[in-house]
């Protein structure tokens, strides 16, 4: 993964720290005045641990040659070079110059840090400076030092913050109702066109980005090299389309790869950018399977925003182009998606407040616990399937529920996670019954409007959370993800009347589903308590 502004180390994510919180050393004396350990890299990819450094932060014109690096068997005098700012120490220069975006000054030798654990220390005439202390260093991961703790995140992931744009509007659709609105801002774009994705196989989306680059825009794709179910002979053909057509396509993959998936799903086009749920594929942004929510917006911030995520994960050694990616592979038949959908709600530009542009595993999921646990109504989330029991997504539902809030979780009827979900929409009744409190669930009933349940998002209050990041531990904390928090009653309004449509479904009147998981004629008093118990369908509609 890549690093951030303290860390200009290497551009990108955090991720969680890896084992227990480790303390920094005891016996420290360091000032304002003196240099202090940033990171460490101890496990490098490289064989024999070729390319290990220490960042230090280092105060405006500090000469280095009163100080030293100890491991407590080998100490190493620092050069003497007058130094500013965030740099990398090392004994092989060369080998660390391409992977850091600060100065790499050079040491004649290099305390052997260890991958099991170490005591690094930063010492001046005798005394310990600053130390740090680590355990079970990850192969291609950096230590950074976070208060008491280390946080370990790979090579090159960023670290970037919330990005927040003002008072505007957005252009707000669904799918499988409105399969023109993402690519509305790709057919008319002049300049460029970044184009973000976890697969990509629909050729009107393809033809969008050719004719972009045939009025001379430049046009870039990135996606992941290795999806679950491997790539389609459909997505080669299109890959390669592309490619002939003079687009670059990159793919993020192999032994360095920074995220464990790159999952987002967005476009810059020119001024303009979409975000949505939905993968580059006739099943969700050609409206021929999945329901998807997207938004796109104008406003500058999130614009460059995006541009600035996508360039950062596009420029490191992770990406690899199509051409050299699809020698000697063989590509898998993939199914086709056909169905056909009424169109029901319209692309609508709806006021916002706020919006704030969110990643992972950067910022995404403190943020949206943060939201959760500020909700004081009412709470809907759709997700095709959620994470474990004790995730912190699910765990700051459960406690918007007890302290009153109306939660409703509606999940995906798709054949290949239908099970999993009855057996959560099962749990969560059971703890609502226990606990009385006000949360409800549902296994879809899709009625005809759409097959499957792809959209992950959330109505909050007055405020909505779109975008790819499916609601699990693994996703928030090791995947590339792009996620909107919209605020504002109008836009929460149109998400939540789609809501309200897909959780009704096929049924009408009062859910007697209800009657059929043993509520029985309790059913009454629970909902003059509020309390809304789990349903699920069998049914797709």
């Amino acid at each position: 993964m890549r690093s951030s502004v303290a860390f200009a180390l290497i551009c990108l994510l955090v991720t969680p720290a890896i084992g227990p919180p480790v303390a920094a050393g005891p016996g420290s004396t360091s000032t304002a005045t003196d240099p202090s350990i940033h990171a460490v890299y101890p496990n490098p990819v490289a064989g024999g641990d070729t390319g290990e450094f220490v960042v230090l932060d280092v105060p405006e014109r500090t000469g280095l040659s009163r100080y030293a690096l100890s491991d407590g068997q080998s100490t190493v005098t620092l050069p003497n070079e007058t130094v500013t700012g965030t740099v990398a120490l090392t004994a092989a220069p060369d080998a660390v110059r391409p992977l850091v975006d600060h100065p790499v000054v050079a040491l004649p030798d290099h305390p052997e840090l260890a991958n099991s654990g170490e005591r690094v220390r930063l010492v001046a005439d005798g005394e310990t400076i600053d130390s740090v202390r680590y355990t079970d260093a990850e192969e291609g991961a950096v230590g950074v030092v976070a208060g008491s703790t280390i946080r370990w995140r790979p090579l090159g992931a960023s670290d970037r913050p919330i990005v927040t744009a003002g008072r505007g509007s957005v252009r707000a659709f669904t799918l499988p109702d409105a399969p023109g609105a993402p690519l509305g801002p790709l057919r008319t774009a002049e300049s460029r066109v970044l184009l973000a994705g976890y697969t990509l196989t629909s050729e009107r989306v393809a033809d969008a980005l050719i004719a972009a680059k045939r009025r001379g825009a430049k046009v870039r794709v990135l996606l992941e090299g290795d999806p679950v179910g491997d790539r389609t002979r459909t997505e080669a053909r299109t890959l390669d389309r592309l490619t002939d057509a003079g687009v670059e396509v990159r793919l993020l993959t192999g032994p360095r790869a920074r995220y464990r998936y790159h999952h987002a799903k967005y476009a810059v086009a020119d001024g303009s950018a979409v975000v949505l749920t939905e993968n580059w594929k006739p099943a969700g942004t050609g409206g021929n399977s999945s329901r998807g929510w997207g938004v796109v917006t104008e406003q500058p911030s999130v614009v460059e925003g995006l541009a600035t995520t996508f360039r950062a994960d596009a420029g490191w050694r992770d990406g690899t182009a199509w051409r050299s990616y699809r020698r000697g592979r063989q590509f898998e038949r993939g199914e086709r998606a056909v169905g056909s959908y009424p169109r029901r709600f319209e692309p609508t530009s709806v006021p916002v407040e706020r919006t704030e542009l969110l990643v992972t595993p950067d910022n995404a999921q403190q943020r949206l616990i943060e939201t959760i646990d500020d909700a004081d109504r009412r709470i809907a989330v759709v997700q095709p399937t959620v994470g474990g029991w004790d995730e912190p997504l699910l765990r700051a539902v459960r406690r918007a529920a007890q302290r009153g809030v109306e939660v409703r979780l509606l999940l995906s009827d798709a054949w290949y996670v239908r099970e999993e979900n009855r057996a959560t929409v099962e749990r969560f009744r059971e703890w609502a019954d226990r606990t009385d409190s006000p949360l409800s669930a549902r296994v879809a009933d899709p009625a005809g409007r759409y097959e499957k349940i792809h959209a992950k998002g959330a109505v909050v209050d007055d405020r909505v959370v779109v975008g790819s990041l499916n609601w699990n531990e693994q996703a928030a904390t090791t995947n590339r993800e792009v996620v909107l928090l919209l605020h504002g009653s109008e836009v929460a309004s149109y998400y939540r009347e789609v809501f309200d449509a897909d959780w009704q479904g096929g049924r009408s009147g009062l859910p007697l589903e209800l009657l059929g998981i043993g509520l029985g004629v309790g059913i009454v008093a629970v909902l003059a308590l509020r309390r809304v118990e789990f349903a699920e369908t069998v049914g797709r509609g």
